[in-house]
This record gives structure tokens, C-alpha cells and sequence, in this order.
């Protein structure tokens, strides 16, 4: 059930197709007494070789609605079992700009305003309006939370490593427009042949984000091996100006200003320069970095989760050991943590 195809089964699974399907299997598990673990595509979540001793929830539920307002935008209502690629793929279809330097990112779109999905220079907190929720503490439906509610951050909000608040349904603002947002990324825009701050058309912007995510292998293939990872598994981590590492080595290393006067670095480049290169094999060779990107870890068909965790760890101390830096993992850990 995860993109990693790791992980033991769990107790039960049930599959709900709709936002009150969610609802009714999360509230009948709460009444039983069972942990439960709402799952979407599985993109972005390791689960326990031992499995989830509780009910599983597959959010399912289907359903886009794209209603034009009186200034000209598009306010696109969204169920959470929606396929997310699948709905950036319709928005450009239908002449939508916004979404698609988001394209090729698995999962459901309820996971996406959770994680504060991003890429290419464009995160889900740039075009999020609100959520629906399942409030589990009250049992009730909190419809129309706004997002400056969700403490959407890099990779962050309010609604992540915690179960109690269920996304049910996602709104997004798009402009209107079939252009693409400014282009913010150097190398979106170089594949593109345009500069910093241009606009092009929303179509050539997706098929040029899904060349670049296909030549490092976060576009899945079920064939291929190098794709069967949960996507970059450490963010880029975010430090005081005072720890940037300085020593021999970091000429040339990546950065980028953040909030509060602190510094974006590149898990990436610290991962490479602490000597882990691509395809650099984890237990057995059983796991693997991606041979095309270094911040996926791969299951080479026969991994276990413990093998994956093992390489993780590997990496993170190895990157601490060299920079002095601490990586954080991105997904979710079900029933398991590093070493």
C-alpha cells in the first residue's frame, strides 16, 4: 500500500470512497478502541515491518470542482482521494495555470496541504485557500478551515505527525490564466529556455517538470526500482546563519535565505559531499540511494524497512560526522523510527 512496497500488513483495511465514508470508518475504529491510520496514495509514509496493529482507512473519495469567481479566478474544490497528478494534469488541460511545477508528485491530494507539498519553486501554501476536516477530539466536520490556520511551513503544517484532524477536502485558488506561475527554480527555467520571473505556457512548464523528475527518478514506474522510494526522504535542512558549515570542502555548497534570518541548505549536496553517491547500496544491496538522485532511497525489490531505516541512519550520521549537520527524515514513520 506504499510507494516503497515495504511495510507488514495492518489488522484491517477499509476503503472509503467518499469524504462520509472517511468519516463514518474513522469514527466506527474510534468507537472500537482501534489505532487507526488514514492512508492516501502511501507516498510518503514508512510503515513497520511488523505492520499497523489497527484499522487502515484508504482515502478514496473522488471529485473536482472548478467554479470561476467575479475577479477572474478559479476556486478548484478537490476530495482528498483525488489522484494529485491526476488533478494538475486536468488543470492544464483545462487552461489552469499554478499547479504545475507541482506535476509527477504521487499521492492523494489530501496528503498534499499535511506536508505543504512543493517543488520547482512552488509550494501548496502559495494557491491553498482551506481544508475540510474530521475533527476526531470533537467528532465533528470543521468545513472551511483557512489555510493561515494549517502553520504551513517547509515541508510542514499543524495537521503533520498527528492524527487527530482528518483532510476530507482541499481548496485552491488558481489565477485564471493558462500561463505558468513566475518561474522560481534555475533549473526548471534553463530547461525551458527562459529566465527567472518569466511565465510560460502552464502545458510546456508540466512536461518540462516531469522531464526533470524523470531523469531522477521520482516519476514512478512499477517496473523500475529506482522509482520504488517514498520521494526525497530528508528535507533540506533550515539553520541559524551561525551553524553553515565553513571548513575545508563547502566552497560551492548550495544555499538559500529563509524565514527569520536562518539558511536553506541542500540535504543533496550533503549527502554527496559526505560520500554517499548515487546508487551507494544500503543491507545487502537489498536498498539503495536512487542511481539517479541521492536524497531517494530506493527498495530494490527485496528490502525490508529495517534495511531502509539502517541506510537512512547511515546517511544521517555521516552527514553529521562530515558538516556537523543534522538531516531530518521527510516521510512519515509508522511503527518505526531510525536508529
Amino acid at each position: 500500500m506504499t510507494t516503497l512496497r515495504l511495510g507488514g500488513p495492518a489488522d484491517r483495511v477499509v476503503a472509503a470512497s467518499t469524504a462520509e465514508e472517511v468519516v463514518d470508518a474513522v469514527r466506527t475504529a474510534d468507537d472500537d478502541g482501534e489505532p487507526v491510520l488514514v492512508l492516501g496514495g502511501g507516498s510518503n509514509v514508512v510503515v513497520a515491518d511488523e505492520g499497523f496493529r489497527g484499522t487502515v482507512v484508504r482515502v478514496e473519495s473522488t471529485g473536482v470542482d472548478a467554479t470561476a469567481r467575479p475577479d477572474g479566478s478559479v476556486l478548484l474544490t478537490v476530495e482528498a482521494g483525488e489522484d494529485w497528478d491526476d488533478v494538475v494534469a486536468a488543470t492544464v488541460d483545462r487552461g489552469l495555470g499554478g499547479l504545475e511545477c507541482l506535476s509527477g508528485i504521487p499521492g492523494r491530494t489530501g496528503a498534499t496541504p499535511v506536508q505543504n507539498v512543493g517543488a520547482y519553486g512552488v509550494e501548496v501554501a502559495d494557491l491553498l485557500v482551506d481544508v475540510d476536516l474530521y475533527d476526531r477530539r470533537t467528532r465533528s466536520v470543521r468545513a472551511h478551515v483557512p489555510a493561515a490556520e494549517l502553520g504551513l511551513g517547509y515541508r510542514t503544517s499543524v495537521l503533520k505527525n498527528r492524527d487527530d484532524a482528518v483532510v476530507l477536502r482541499v481548496r485552491f485558488a488558481l489565477s485564471g490564466g493558462a500561463d505558468s506561475a513566475p518561474l522560481r527554480y534555475p533549473e526548471l527555467a534553463r530547461a525551458l529556455g527562459a529566465e527567472a520571473g518569466d511565465r510560460v505556457p502552464a502545458a510546456a512548464a508540466r512536461e518540462a517538470v516531469l522531464g526533470l523528475r524523470r531523469s531522477k527518478g521520482m516519476v514512478l514506474d512499477p517496473t523500475d526500482h529506482d522509482t520504488w522510494s517514498a520521494g526525497s526522504f530528508f528535507t533540506n535542512p533550515v539553520v541559524d546563519a551561525g551553524e553553515v558549515p565553513d571548513g575545508p570542502g563547502t566552497d560551492g555548497m548550495p544555499r538559500w535565505p529563509g524565514a527569520s534570518d536562518r539558511v536553506k541548505l541542500s540535504a543533496a549536496w550533503l549527502i554527496q559531499n559526505a560520500g554517499f553517491g548515487r546508487g551507494h547500496a544500503g543491507p545487502g544491496g537489498r536498498v539503495a540511494l536512487s542511481a539517479r538522485h541521492v536524497l531517494a532511497l530506493t527498495n530494490r525489490g527485496s528490502g525490508t524497512t529495517a534495511d531502509l531505516l539502517s541506510l537512512a541512519a547511515e546517511v544521517r550520521d555521516g552527514v553529521v560526522d562530515r558538516f556537523g549537520i543534522a538531516l531530518h527524515p521527510e516521510p512519515v514513520l509508522v511503527g518505526c523510527r531510525l536508529p
